[in-house]
Formats: C-alpha cells, sequence, structure tokens
C-alpha cells in the first residue's frame, strides 16, 4: 500500500493506493493551504481507504518541476513520513505522469507537451514523442506565439496538458490542442508501483525536487 503526494501546483492531491489500483484521493485546489492542511488531508485519505499510515509500505511524491513553496511542502512531508516510520521514498517525475494521463490509444506522429504554470507567459515544460521518448528535457519555457512553429509546418500534432496549458491558447494557434489534463495524485499511481517492484528508491537525507528555477523572492522597496 502506497500513500501518494502531489503538491507540485495549486492542487494539493493525496493518494493511497494497492497493487496499481487507487483506494482514496483527497484533493483542495489552493496553494496557499498546503502547508497548513496537507496532514488533515493525509489522515483523510487514510480514513477512506480504511487504512492507518502502519499500513503504508511507501511513499510516493511527485517530484516537479512545480511551485518551489510547493514542492517544499510535499517533500518535507513526505521526508518525515518517511523516517518517522522507516519507509522508502519514492519520486515520481510530475511532467510524466501528466503525459501518462493525457496520451491517446493508437495516436501517430503526436508531440506530448505537460506544462507546469509559472509566471507570466513562462511554463515548466519537457517534450515527448508518442512512444514516451524524451525529444526536449525538462526546462523553463517562454511561450511566444512561434513556439511550436516547426513542429506545426511539418503537420505534426501537438497536444499540451497541465496547469500551465490553457494560458497559452491566447497566443498559439489554434490547431494546437489542450487536453484537461491537471496534476493529481491518480496519475502517480502506475509509475508509483512500478518503482515500488523495482525497489527504485531514493536516498531520503539528499533528495531533493526538481525545482528548475530559484524562489521568486522580492525584496521590499523600503525599509521598516
Amino acid at each position: 500500500m502506497l500513500l501518494l503526494l502531489e503538491t507540485a501546483t495549486d492542487i494539493c492531491s493525496i493518494g493511497i493506493s494497492r497493487e496499481d489500483e487507487l483506494l482514496s484521493l483527497v484533493e483542495i485546489d489552493e496553494r496557499a493551504d498546503h502547508a497548513a492542511r496537507i496532514n488533515e488531508l493525509i489522515l483523510q485519505a487514510c480514513r477512506e481507504a480504511v487504512c492507518t499510515l502502519k499500513d503504508i509500505q511507501a511513499v510516493a511524491l511527485s517530484k516537479g518541476p512545480g511551485s518551489y513553496t510547493s514542492l517544499r511542502v510535499g517533500t518535507a512531508t513526505a521526508k518525515g513520513i518517511c523516517y518517522a516510520l522507516n519507509l522508502p521514498l519514492i519520486a515520481v517525475d510530475t511532467l510524466t505522469t501528466l503525459i501518462q494521463a493525457s496520451m491517446q490509444e493508437g495516436a501517430t506522429d503526436v508531440l506530448y507537451c505537460p506544462m507546469i504554470d509559472a509566471r507570466r507567459m513562462e511554463v515548466y515544460t519537457a517534450w515527448y514523442d508518442t512512444q514516451l521518448n524524451l525529444l526536449k528535457p525538462p526546462h523553463p519555457l517562454i511561450i511566444e506565439a512561434d513556439t511550436f512553429a516547426e513542429q506545426l509546418a511539418a503537420d505534426t500534432r501537438i497536444i499540451l496538458s497541465g496547469n500551465g496549458a490553457p494560458k497559452c491558447r491566447s497566443i498559439l494557434p489554434t490547431d494546437i490542442e489542450i487536453s484537461p489534463v491537471v496534476c493529481s495524485a491518480a496519475h502517480l499511481v502506475s509509475e508509483a508501483h512500478r518503482a515500488f517492484r523495482e525497489q527504485r528508491f531514493e536516498d531520503i537525507a539528499y533528495f531533493e525536487p526538481l525545482y528548475l528555477k530559484p524562489p521568486n523572492i522580492t525584496k521590499p522597496r523600503q525599509r521598516l
């Protein structure tokens, strides 16, 4: 039985799964409340799955990229539980989970672009083909009208997903598709259990999420 934590974006999503089956899922869409409510949501997910933390065999965490603060909340919580209960930690790539949730069976010549919202017209993204081959590794990208011009000229079908995709609609060509898929602990189930079976665990002491960029810290204009 695995505890699944997804905190890369505004959504704080907690799940419990067993043998590739999702037993419970609890979600809120309020970034400011991640730190205040994540423990409460974990206990609620356990109640709905009719289990306790003592039944958990490993903690699976969405490792980013994403919001610096939200990722730190999820990471600190996951590490705390792993240390307290002597459990292994599994890290799952956030962008890969979006791809797997938005892939269309039988589709060919498709460019999948999961997108995590960053500042203004910037997103965190990676590009994949239909076989989940990584074409461009995770990177920050400022979306412009011609961002996908080369792919569109080659008649490549483009599918965007994640919470960074909707804001691109206003400047990208209309033939680029936007999937409604956003981050959820439900999308971690398959990869988390695969990693558990293969015993692909993180070093809890040294694990850090994939931030891609430092936090956006603004300095006050005047001293108090």
